[in-house]
Parts: C-alpha cells; sequence; structure tokens
C-alpha cells in the first residue's frame, strides 16, 4: 500500500480551518495594537475583540456579558471551579463530579480536596453515563457545585445534562459542564447550565484560546491577578487574533452543523463495520445509541494499543490510545477502567476519532492498515 497521511485523532485537536486561518491573517498584519490601549490601534483590536465576544454569544443564544476569554479548555474548567468553589466557600465545602472527566477537572478537584473542600466522585455504568439516583443521593446540604462533562472525550458518551442541569436547579446548586469536546460538535442546550467551558482547537480554531460561559448573576473568583481586563473577570493581554479565529470556527462549525453530524455518523459507521468485518475479538465501547457522532473506542484483543499506535504512524495514520492530555502516562485509562475493563484491556483500546476532512477513502486505508498491524502483533505474541 502507498503511504498517505490520514489523520484520525480530531479529539485531540483539529485541523484549522482555511478560512479561519484567512481571518486570523488578516487581523495579525492590521490590527496589531493592545486591545486595552486607547489609541486608534488599540481601539481597533479591541473593537474586534467585542464583536468576536457578539458573535459568538449570538452564536449560542447567550448575552456578550456572559462570555470570558481564556487561554483554551484547562483554564477555562480550572475558572469554573475554583471560581465558584471560592465564591460560595461561606455557603458550603462539598462539590460533585464523576470518575470520568478530564486531567484538568479531575486534578482541579483533587487540588480543591487538599486546600479543604469535600468532594463526591460519582462512578458510571457500563456505556460511561453518569447515574442520576447516585447523583442524587450525593447531594447535601453543603454542596454547592456538580461538574459534570457534556461528553466524554474518549468513548464520546454523553451525559444527561439537561436532568442533571434541573437537579442542580431545584437545589441551587451551581451546574458547571466542561463542553470542551462538544461545542460545534452536537447541539449544545445552555438551559440550566451556569458555567460552561469551551476551546476553539476543537471545532478547527486556534490552539491557546477557549472561554467560560457564566450564566448572569453566577459569582466566581477570578484566578489571575493583574490588570481589569475581561470586565475584572481574567487577567492579562487578551488574544484578539485567537478570539476572532474562535468567533469565525465556531461560526463555520455551528452553520453546517447537523451537515457534518450525519456526514460523520455515516463514516464512523462505515468504518465501524468495516473494522468488524476484516478483524476478529474487537469490541466496540460506550453508549452506542447515545454519543458523539465522530467517535469510536475500540478494544483488540491480545494487543497493545502503544504497538498499534507506532505501527499506524509508520504509515501514516494518526490515532490514539485516549486522552492527549494524559498519552504520555503509562497508566491504563481511568475512563475505560471506569466502565469496567481491566487494566490489560484498556491498554488493548484505540479512540479514533473523525473529523471535517475525513473521508471514507482514509478509512479504506486506515483499516488495510489497521488489519495488517493487528495481525503482525498478535503473531508475534503467540511467538
Amino acid at each position: 500500500m502507498n503511504k498517505k497521511n490520514v489523520y484520525l485523532d480530531n479529539n485531540a485537536t483539529t485541523q484549522m480551518d482555511e478560512r479561519v486561518i484567512e481571518v486570523m491573517t488578516k487581523v495579525m498584519r492590521e490590527s496589531y495594537g493592545n486591545p486595552s490601549s486607547v489609541y486608534q490601534i488599540g481601539q481597533k483590536g479591541k473593537k474586534i475583540l467585542e464583536e468576536s465576544r457578539e458573535m459568538i454569544s449570538g452564536l449560542l443564544g447567550l448575552k456578550s456579558r456572559e462570555i470570558i476569554f481564556t487561554s483554551g479548555g484547562t483554564e477555562s474548567n480550572n475558572m469554573a471551579i475554583r471560581g465558584a468553589a471560592k465564591a460560595l466557600k461561606n455557603k458550603g465545602r462539598h462539590l460533585v463530579t464523576s470518575v470520568i472527566e478530564h486531567s484538568s477537572v479531575l486534578n482541579t478537584f483533587k487540588d480543591m480536596e487538599s486546600l479543604g473542600w469535600e468532594v463526591t466522585y460519582l462512578g458510571v455504568d457500563e456505556k460511561g453515563r453518569v447515574n442520576i439516583k447516585e447523583l442524587q443521593s450525593s447531594i447535601k446540604d453543603e454542596t454547592v457545585l456538580i461538574s459534570i462533562m457534556h461528553s466524554n472525550n474518549e468513548i464520546g458518551t454523553l451525559q444527561p445534562i439537561r436532568e442533571i442541569g434541573k437537579i442542580a436547579k431545584s437545589k441551587n446548586i451551581i451546574f458547571h459542564v466542561d463542553g470542551v469536546q462538544s461545542l460545534g460538535k452536537v447541539k449544545i442546550d445552555f438551559e440550566n447550565i451556569d458555567l460552561f467551558s469551551f476551546a476553539a482547537h476543537k471545532f478547527y480554531g486556534p490552539k491557546g484560546i477557549g472561554a467560560l460561559y457564566v450564566k448572569s448573576g453566577v459569582k466566581i473568583e477570578k484566578l489571575l491577578t493583574g490588570g481589569y481586563q475581561e470586565r475584572n473577570r481574567r487577567a492579562g493581554t487578551e488574544n484578539v487574533v485567537g478570539v476572532c479565529g474562535m468567533a469565525r470556527a465556531l461560526e463555520i462549525s455551528l452553520e453546517n452543523l447537523y451537515i457534518e453530524m450525519e456526514k460523520e455518523k455515516k463514516i464512523r459507521d462505515y468504518m465501524e463495520n468495516k473494522i468488524l468485518e476484516k478483524i476478529d475479538k474487537v469490541t466496540i465501547n460506550g453508549d452506542l445509541s447515545n454519543r458523539l457522532f465522530n467517535t469510536s473506542s475500540i478494544t483488540f484483543e491480545k494487543v497493545e494499543a502503544e504497538s498499534l499506535l507506532f505501527a499506524l504512524d509508520m504509515k501514516g495514520v494518526a490515532v490514539s490510545a485516549g486522552s492527549a492530555c494524559a498519552s504520555s502516562t503509562l497508566s491504563p485509562s481511568h475512563v475505560l477502567e471506569a466502565i469496567g475493563l481491566s487494566g490489560n484491556t484498556a491498554k488493548s483500546t484505540l479512540r479514533i476519532s473523525l473529523g471535517r476532512f475525513t473521508t471514507e477513502e482514509d478509512i479504506d486505508y486506515f483499516v488495510e492498515a489497521l488489519e495488517l498491524a493487528v495481525a503482525n502483533e498478535r503473531n508475534l505474541n503467540i511467538i
């Protein structure tokens, strides 16, 4: 087979859309002033910043003052959790999350525990869904924050966010949703969501820029001290180029949302069926009827995922064994273990995430390379 490059790790990051690059390049050249400056070139940047904020909030049906720009999903998650918990510390110090959250959420909660907060980590079923009854029973008088991801970055499972939001609202508890993996891929209903994190590089925008939606009336303490940018909620010179790129990327994604959802579902189903047909001893993980349309978590018995990654990379195919933020660790995926996979089985699992530019021809090439890699690794393991 002739080598070609096939990128199937879109949950780690996406290729920037050329239309986004075009907008950002224009701003880089023409509007480089500091948006906090009073002279014209600075105010030109300020105008672009606020127009982008208006565009993003309008696309999401929110108010522009509810959008805080950040450096990405990790900062947005930290700001939401730490900011809300500290703002409400006199009301209570009990927090609730799940065991399958992204590391930027889980590690933040672990840090909050070290600072004196109590945290309940909800389990999930074999499909990766939070148990609503367990959530309800975990709530105490001291509970001030619930933080649950909208969709899981490894297995794609969608959580019952609407139902959780209703519970939180009925108990007067702040509800944070990590929407980094969802925005631009599925429709988001912001009803009963108080805090929502997102990042541009997950929907074909630039890296290093994200945002946190803070519902009007919700109080959070700021993380960074310094200037008075973002209405004194996030210090630091704003990334005007990144913000305008994020706005354009979101506009493109939402304009074509249902078309891309249907396309990715079709290609994902084509890929999974082809893998099941060509390779034996394969299991698809997660909630197969309620997940992101671009995401497949697949276990290949008697094969180490790490070996597959190297073999596929030699053929020009990029996939992952889980979250990009945890790829340097040797530990099994906490998400896969949480849904009941053993450590060894978890280490035999690939995450394949499709994107806007994935074609059926890419999948044909990938499956051919995968079939060969799996056969080679199984033969080696027998020897």
